[in-house]
Formats: C-alpha cells, sequence, structure tokens
C-alpha cells in the first residue's frame, strides 16, 4: 500500500540470524555461553557478529551496537552525496569517523548520541557554504537517523581537492 502522503510504496528488508556459538554449547549460565553469530542479507556475504566485549562477546568481530553506528554514517554518506548531486555539489572524496555513545539511561542501557564526522573533499570552485548546509538537508533526508530516539549529530569539515 502507498503512503498516502508521499505516494511510495513501503521498503522492505530482511535479515536471516544463526547463532553459531551454539556448538561451544547451550546456555546454561550466563558465562558459558558463546555470543557469536552470523547475519545474511540475501546472497550477500555474511557478517560474523558478536557481543560486545563488555556483554562477554568477541572483540574481533561486528556487534550490533557498531553496526548501528556504521549504518548511521552510512545513511548521512549517501543522503549528502544525493542531496550534493542535485545541488551541483561535486564530491570527490568522503571519509567519516563516527562515534556513538551506549549509557544507562532511565535505568536502561541504550544509545545518547551519535556523532558523525565527515571529511569530505569538494571540487575547486564549490560552494563551501552550500557543501556545508547539505549536511543539514542530508541529516534530514536520512532514513536511519530520523527512526531513532536520540541525538545523531555531526561535524564536517569540507576541504577543497588540490
Amino acid at each position: 500500500m502507498a503512503n498516502h502522503r508521499t505516494g511510495h510504496k513501503p521498503h522492505e528488508y530482511s535479515s536471516t540470524l544463526v547463532w553459531t556459538g551454539a556448538r561451544s554449547g547451550g546456555t546454561t549460565g550466563y558465562q558459558a555461553y558463546s555470543r557469536d553469530y552470523v547475519v545474511r542479507c540475501g546472497d550477500k556475504p555474511p557478517i560474523l557478529s558478536s557481543a560486545d566485549p563488555h556483554f562477554r562477546g568477541s572483540a574481533t568481530l561486528y556487534n550490533p551496537e557498531e553496526l548501528l553506528v556504521a549504518a548511521l554514517s552510512g545513511c548521512h554518506f549517501l543522503s549528502y552525496l544525493a542531496d550534493c548531486a542535485r545541488a551541483g555539489v561535486v564530491v570527490v572524496a568522503y571519509g567519516d569517523d563516527a562515534h556513538g555513545v551506549m549509557e544507562l539511561h532511565d535505568g536502561k542501557m541504550r544509545f545518547t548520541d551519535v556523532l558523525l564526522r565527515p571529511r569530505v573533499t569538494v571540487a575547486k570552485g564549490t560552494d563551501l557554504e552550500k557543501a556545508r548546509e547539505l549536511h543539514e538537508s542530508a541529516h534530514a533526508g536520512c532514513f536511519i537517523a530520523s527512526s531513532v530516539n536520540f541525538p545523531v549529530r555531526h561535524e564536517p569539515t569540507i576541504i577543497v581537492a588540490e
């Protein structure tokens, strides 16, 4: 069914999770079981994952908290490039060092803040103020950021290509 405001049909996403740690034994006690698992989305390469090491997981595998921060970073990046392309701002390089904070809040562990630090290199002659402003529209257009209940901030650095 199409959304009456936008006319867009819903987009649906699926993933499959398999607990690989079960090979090491069942949940006989909180400290006894492996937190390792695999996530697959269709025919794409699997994502080997675990709990954060603070929660008895593997430090060598991705954890859900890292993947959430990465999803926010990726969504902002893709929204920003789309906005730049529409506005005639030529981006020639982009990187981000995103950082999320999870802490006890209202008696529950939850994310309380994510900070994106995009480093954007634009072509010579680019309107730098426009390039900076487009981060605001990218934030507003990011589907993931608009779906979470904590602040997602951004502190972009804009550089002109040599």
